[in-house]
């Protein structure tokens, strides 16, 4: 599982390196990157949806139920991709209130378009994966996203050496082209996990109640809300990167920093689902887990930290990332601010992973909102009254709105110890 994350995190890492070798790097850096932060928050009602399906599917009912509940949160949130797209509520949005540069508009359009199927697929995809890690089958999970980081990799070369495509329209194509691809591999390689849960019904599995969609949403929508409080904040840190000092640069590094960083945090993602996975209410098992989260938070910090503070973050910057002097060395601040960021990652994967196993998920949508309200009146505070630079600011506020949410979660998390749930 923390393969598949690292390989995730290097995929954005491969195609801002393409963008920034393509003609006019900081435009398409800097729209890839706001279309990015479109998709996301357009993905996050069913960005939960491994959770869901690794916690509540265990016999046929429970599958169907969820399976019918995926396919129409997959509908509802291509539709309103499609409403935002087409109708003058984009422009508005983009021009208008985040005040962004018109080229940057436009092929910010233009890569969203070539996005459309990214969320569905997306959705599609997780529903099985959370099936599979519930049946132990990491493994699987892993070779999928190989699968797709080879499909990415391969879309965005060919589009890069022989079309002459832009470089935000080949970093989007090759999203779009390798979840595609994932996720009818995932399909694939989830039949047999699918077949052994189908084959139980309720009174086979010990403790099992009956799944009905009323319960499905209390459990599902405070998770979705969760996600979308939390994706919500990137859009937002876009709209703030457009009216800050050093706007165009901000906006261009911005994407190469956050996917630097994401490859140390990327394990907290994969640490969540594991750890729902391996509870059974045991102290024994407990105590490991909580071992296990503190080391890996530890490592993943350090190994961010040696990286931002010595010249392997201008070699990663210039050789990797492909980005000039000027922006390789306007990266490496930010890159700072953020290296402690892997450790409070992974506290709250652990938190998260504790509540979910304990089913109660409301504590993680109001720490969520915490951690969102901090992080808007921090960039608030730094851009428009401090007037700090924008990408400076930017991962200043992200820092700080974490700890507000890791602190406030500490109170739940005790609750559910206490309870004797985990």
């Amino acid at each position: 599982m923390a393969l598949t994350w690292l390989m995730i995190a290097a995929e954005g890492t491969l195609l801002a390196a393409i963008i920034a070798r393509l003609p006019e790097p900081a435009y398409n850096l800097a729209a890839y990157g706001v279309a990015f932060s479109f998709a996301v928050i357009i993905e996050a009602p069913i960005i939960m949806l491994l959770s869901a399906s690794n916690t509540l599917v265990v016999d046929d009912a429970s599958y169907r139920k969820l399976q019918h509940f995926t396919h129409f949160l997959n509908a509802f949130i291509t539709l309103v991709m499609v409403t935002v797209l087409f109708t003058p509520f984009f422009n508005w949005l983009a021009h208008d209130v985040m005040e962004l540069p018109l080229k940057v508009v436009d092929l910010t359009w233009g890569c969203l378009v070539i996005l459309l199927p990214w969320p569905a697929m997306i959705g599609y995809r997780r529903f099985y994966q959370g099936i599979m890690i519930r049946q132990k089958k990491t493994r699987r999970v892993a070779y999928g996203t190989v699968i797709r980081l080879i499909s990415m990799v391969t879309m965005a070369f060919v589009l890069y050496r022989y079309f002459g495509i832009t470089g935000a329209y080949v970093g989007a194509a090759g999203l779009s082209a390798g979840v595609t691809v994932e996720s009818l591999v995932t399909r694939l390689m989830a039949v047999a996990s699918v077949r052994k849960i189908r084959a139980h019904t309720r009174g086979d599995v010990e403790g099992n109640i009956l799944l009905t969609y009323q319960s499905i949403a209390d459990f599902y929508f405070p998770l979705a809300l969760t996600s979308i409080i939390s994706l919500g904040i990137y859009p937002m840190v876009t709209f703030f990167l457009g009216q800050s000092r050093e706007a165009l640069a901000s906006l261009a590094v911005y994407p190469v920093v956050s996917n630097l960083a994401f490859v140390f945090r990327s394990i907290s993602l994969s640490y969540q689902e594991v750890a729902i996975a391996l509870l059974d209410g045991s102290r024994e098992r407990f105590v490991k887990i909580a071992f296990f989260a503190g080391a890996i938070a530890v490592l993943s910090a350090a190994g961010l930290v040696i990286v931002a503070n010595t010249p392997l973050s201008l070699l990663w910057f210039r050789n990797v990332s492909g980005l000039s002097l000027g922006l390789s060395q306007f990266s490496v601040l930010p890159l700072q601010i953020l290296s402690l960021m892997p450790f409070f990652a992974v506290l709250l994967a652990f938190q998260r992973a504790l509540l979910l196993f304990g089913r109660t998920t409301r504590p993680i949508t109001v720490a969520t909102l915490v951690e969102v309200m901090g992080t808007l009146a921090m960039l608030f505070l730094t851009i428009h009254l401090l007037d700090l630079v924008g990408v400076v600011a930017a991962f200043i506020s992200l820092f700080f709105g974490r700890i507000l949410a890791n602190i406030f979660l500490m109170w739940p998390v005790y609750a559910v110890l206490k309870s004797g749930k985990t």
